[in-house]
């Protein structure tokens, strides 16, 4: 029985679990299915007699029948490319083809995913998965999203402080200007700075919490879970760590009980195997809930890239139970 791995060519998450699967000699598929239809083909089958899907779907360099498949790696799949010269209509008319005969028939596979792509979906909707957080227990700070100005200044005035976190609602990396990739970090503001832009679109505000041992990045891989605080070392890091890596530093902890419950309840809302949480820690201790990533990094933190490494090999190889 085979992992198939979904994802992108270049993805060093991913390469650090494909190795340790290598190391224990479990057979693998990696394919890109950005690469379907033009250097990736499928032939599925059902009915006559057939109970489920059958058939095979071929990458560049080797094919795998679907009754072949132990376990799914959904990480981070490029979208499907198609021929050049294909008019806008013919593009997406096929990318939606493509979306329910190559995704359609893997999704109907009754196996281990990691996670499953709807899942993913769902519960990467910042909306979706703070209100679900805060029905399984989980603290997450005063937010408003709006495309009022004025409401957003009343929202940020009434705050301590008054002082609130802008971020993106949905992808902090906005399409390209002039083929330069562009990312849109978290930043603090106050209400003079809000201008009738922000009526352009939604808009995200969070209370501003001040940290009392900076950032907990917590990742989850089915039962266990590995948390780190991250310490900032720079101005720039204390506002969003994302923004200055090399200034940051890691220390391994743990999780209080209420927030372990509470992560479990969120992981099985979403019917999520695998996520990665950020959460910001006020003075009074308090694990404030800003992040849920059912497809975050984990290598960038020492102490915790080879654990997790293993604890998700074990699960695609269906040895964690």
């Amino acid at each position: 029985m085979t992992v198939l791995v979904l994802t992108c060519d270049l993805d060093p998450t991913t390469d650090l679990v494909i190795s340790e699967l290598n190391e224990r000699g479990v057979p693998l598929v990696r394919l890109d299915p950005g690469d379907f239809p033009e250097k990736a083909a499928i032939a599925f089958t059902i009915g006559g007699g057939q109970g489920k899907w059958q058939g095979r779907v071929r990458g560049r360099r080797q094919g795998l029948p679907l009754d072949q498949i132990r376990s799914v790696y959904y990480r981070r799949p490029d979208p499907f490319r198609f021929a050049a010269g294909m008019s806008v209509e013919d593009a997406e008319w096929s990318r939606a083809e493509a979306r329910a005969g190559f995704s359609g028939v893997l999704a109907s596979l009754d196996c281990r995913w990691v996670n499953r792509p709807g899942d993913n979906t769902r519960a990467a909707c910042k909306p979706v998965a703070l209100a679900t957080a805060v029905r399984c227990g989980l603290a997450v700070p005063r937010t408003l999203i709006t495309n009022e100005p004025g409401e957003a200044r009343d929202f940020i005035n009434a705050l301590p402080g008054q002082v609130a976190a802008y971020k993106p609602v949905g992808s902090a990396f906005p399409p390209e200007q002039d083929g330069q990739r562009r990312a849109l970090w978290t930043t603090r503001v106050t209400a003079d700075e809000i201008t009738t832009d922000v009526s352009r679109t939604a808009h995200q505000f969070q209370e501003w919490i001040d940290k009392a041992r900076g950032e907990v990045r917590l990742t989850v891989v089915e039962n266990q879970m590995f948390a780190s605080e991250i310490h900032a070392g720079s101005d720039a890091s204390r506002v969003d760590f994302r923004t200055d890596y090399p200034s940051l530093s890691y220390q391994t902890c743990p999780v209080p009980a209420p927030v372990a419950a509470g992560v479990r309840g969120l992981m099985s809302a979403f019917g999520l195997r695998y996520a990665a949480m950020d959460f910001l820690v006020d003075y009074k201790g308090t694990w404030h809930l800003i992040d849920l990533n059912p497809n975050g990094q984990f290598g960038f933190i020492p102490d915790l890239r080879g654990p997790i490494t293993h604890a998700l090999a074990d699960l695609l190889e269906g040895t964690d139970t």
